[in-house]
């Protein structure tokens, strides 16, 4: 069993088992049989060149950490957990094998299928990133759903009010025995000057002195 588990092409179809499970798991909103078939494979592959005396205890101890690490991605916000995940198990398998050029061929030939599976289920199947949503805000305040970013005081305009303070442009009027911050239309206005509101653009409102 161990030379069969260590056999370049099961290392290289147990390596692709493994990369399309974890590609499948990045379009299901949890861990599922994807995913378990994929670690599955890479227990396998891990456990024949442990016992070939290829992989140590250190290497077994960075997969553990790799798996652990995409998992948690599934919970934790942000791509940082997954990524290093990633680059754990990547390692590790480098530090498994008995030749890193054979290794590296099968990682290679792993990515390449597990790219076309991911193209696939996005162009074929027409599946959406459920593992991705959520690190991706989606919700948008939109006026029609009641969210403004500051009042917008409309029901003012056209009316007539006497400023209070001196208008360098901006200062303060009362309209209807309510205090309200306005500017000018450009000029100075003095205190006690009769103004109308002539333009309201949120919560700049524009006044202008009445002779």
């Amino acid at each position: 069993m161990i030379a069969f588990l260590t056999d370049p092409v099961v290392v290289t179809v147990l390596l692709s088992i493994a990369g399309i499970g974890i590609v499948l798991e990045l379009f299901s909103s949890k861990f599922g049989v994807a995913g378990f078939i994929g670690v599955f494979a890479l227990i396998l592959f891990f456990y024949g060149h442990f016992q070939a005396g290829l992989a140590g205890y250190g290497t077994l101890l960075l997969f553990v950490a790799g798996l652990l690490l995409i998992f948690l991605e599934f919970f934790l916000p942000g791509a940082i957990s997954g990524t290093l995940g990633v680059a754990a198990l990547i390692l590790s398998l480098f530090l498994a094998g008995e030749d890193a050029i054979q290794i590296g061929v099968s990682i290679l030939i792993a990515i390449f299928l597990s790219v076309l599976v991911f193209f696939m289920m996005i162009k074929i199947f027409d599946k959406k990133l459920v593992l991705f949503n959520k690190m991706v805000l989606f919700d948008s305040a939109r006026k029609e759903d009641g969210y403004v970013s500051n009042i917008n005081r409309t029901d003012l305009l056209g009316m007539e009010g006497i400023a209070l303070t001196i208008l360098r442009p901006a200062g303060t009027v009362i309209i209807n025995n309510e205090r309200v911050d306005v500017v000018s239309e450009g000029g100075f206005i003095d205190q006690n000057a009769i103004v109308k509101v002539i333009k309201v653009e949120g919560a700049r409102i524009v006044v202008r002195e009445l002779e």
